[in-house]
């Protein structure tokens, strides 16, 4: 596998069409060759990872502003599903990290899916990324055979590339990386419980005001959205209640614990001052 930055007009047409295949049939949303062309040549980032001459995976991101400050805001990360599982996507990223130091930047952004298990482990274990913001419906109904016509409620994943933490999760091994000490003394917001294949969201206690909080998530999601809509709605309006709740109280995600045995993982959230970072 190679990986190198993308700049011609050629390469941004493979973007595209990789957008297409990853996304499904009838996604509309594409980023167009014009506007990959434009924002690359403005300080943008778009890296490919290559099998030989073919284009399997990609990361986009484009320069933004927040509180006066230039950043990048990571529009897409894209892996076609045979590689899914081949780190490719934790590469991308920290070859976009490097790109954004060398820019002298400290923050890359982007939005995910929390229901989607998977990204949550790689944003929080591998990368180190904290979250405050929820924004409900960001995208409005989504062409995508993968949403559904589920709600595009999203994160915002703040990845901030300069603090220790980051260089720390980086460094490490994160899947063989002990951090159960964290939510030792955690309580759950939420409680899960078998529904046939998938797990369901069985009871929410909102009035809890301890300084650390886990929320759980099943694992599947996107299945679920196919398989059992009605169920992957129900989690989207609980965890939409949950979260938005815990947000406007001054809690935030600082970390994610997979548990693909169980069915399940679960976010971490603390009461704390802006800096603070869980233990690594």
């Amino acid at each position: 596998m190679t990986f190198r930055d993308l700049q011609t007009l050629a390469e941004f047409a493979q973007v595209v069409e990789l957008e297409r295949q990853i996304w499904g049939p009838g996604y509309d949303d594409v980023v167009p060759v014009p506007i990959l062309a434009v924002s690359v040549q403005r300080g943008g980032i778009l890296i490919g990872a290559f099998e030989g001459d073919r284009l399997v995976a990609f990361v986009y991101s484009m320069p933004a502003i927040k509180h006066a400050k230039a950043t990048q805001w990571s529009h897409m990360l894209g892996v076609i599903g045979e590689y899914r599982n081949a780190g490719l996507g934790r590469d991308l990223k920290l070859l976009q990290r490097e790109r954004a130091l060398a820019m002298g930047l400290e923050l890359i952004e982007w939005t995910y899916d929390p229901l989607q298990a998977a990204n949550a482990h790689l944003n929080f274990a591998k990368l180190g990324v904290v979250v405050e913001e929820y924004e409900e419906n960001v995208y409005g109904e989504s062409a995508s055979p993968l949403h559904r016509g589920n709600p595009t409620d999203r994160f915002v994943a703040e990845w901030w590339i300069q603090k220790p933490h980051v260089e720390k999760r980086i460094a490490a091994s994160s899947s063989l990386t002990l951090r159960t000490d964290e939510i030792a003394d955690a309580r759950a917001v939420n409680e899960l419980k078998p529904a046939g294949e998938w797990m369901e969201c069985a009871t929410v206690n909102l009035s809890l005001d301890a300084p650390r909080l886990i929320v759980r998530i099943p694992v599947g999601f996107t299945d679920m959205m196919s398989r059992a809509p009605d169920l992957a709605l129900t989690w989207r309006m609980a965890t939409r209640g949950i979260f938005t709740t815990l947000f406007a109280r001054g809690y935030r995600a600082v970390d994610f614990f997979l548990n693909r045995p169980a069915g399940m993982g679960a976010y971490l959230l603390v009461k704390s001052e802006r800096d603070s970072v869980p233990r690594t």
